[in-house]
């Protein structure tokens, strides 16, 4: 599990392009974005798709390439696979197989954005991931901020940031809020 960066590719670690040299199969959330990161780093690698809508298909695949001996790498367009990143299937099910997983560290949008927020931590963090679009789990989720006292850390697609944003004041108009954005 690679670590990418989350922005500038200065903050790929060299233990990161180590690991992919080793890589005798490389599987990415969007190939396409993975092929030029790829390319910066001059390094061919067999690249195939790994994301939400073919996960569980993969899982077979990966277990053969393994099975034969290669190194199997999981990358997301940016930062660390399962972490709001498809992944958490198959690494769960490999896991669960016996298969040995290592992770990789690298840049973290989480990590970047509580360095940088000023708040303190001692009432912890909630990492909330990405809002349910709409419905009783968005709810679910406002609720669960709502209560929560401490820091709470969400990602929102820009089409939804205001609207999101609004919904969050309307929770609490006491609640100071720190948005970040293209951390790197």
């Amino acid at each position: 599990v690679i670590s990418t960066p989350i922005g500038n590719l200065a903050d790929f670690s060299l233990r990161g392009i180590e690991t992919l040299k080793r890589c005798a199969r490389l599987y990415a959330e969007d190939t396409r974005r993975t092929q030029k990161l790829l390319a910066h780093l001059q390094l061919r690698i067999p690249l195939r798709s790994l994301h939400a809508h073919n996960e569980l298909g993969r899982v077979e695949e990966i277990k053969q390439c393994l099975d034969a001996g290669g190194d199997v790498g999981l990358v997301s367009d940016a930062g660390t696979p399962t972490i709001s990143d498809p992944g958490t299937l198959v690494i769960s099910t490999l896991s669960q197989a016996g298969y040995r997983i290592s992770p990789i560290p690298g840049a973290s949008a989480l990590n970047a954005a509580l360095s940088v927020s000023g708040f303190p931590l001692s009432a912890g963090a909630l990492f909330v991931g990405f809002l349910a679009n709409k419905g009783k789990h968005r709810a679910l989720q406002l609720e669960l901020i709502d209560r929560h006292a401490g820091v709470v850390v969400l990602f929102e697609a820009p089409h939804r940031f205001k609207a999101t944003l609004f919904e969050l004041c309307r929770l609490s108009e006491q609640r100071l809020g720190c948005v970040c954005r293209e951390l790197t």
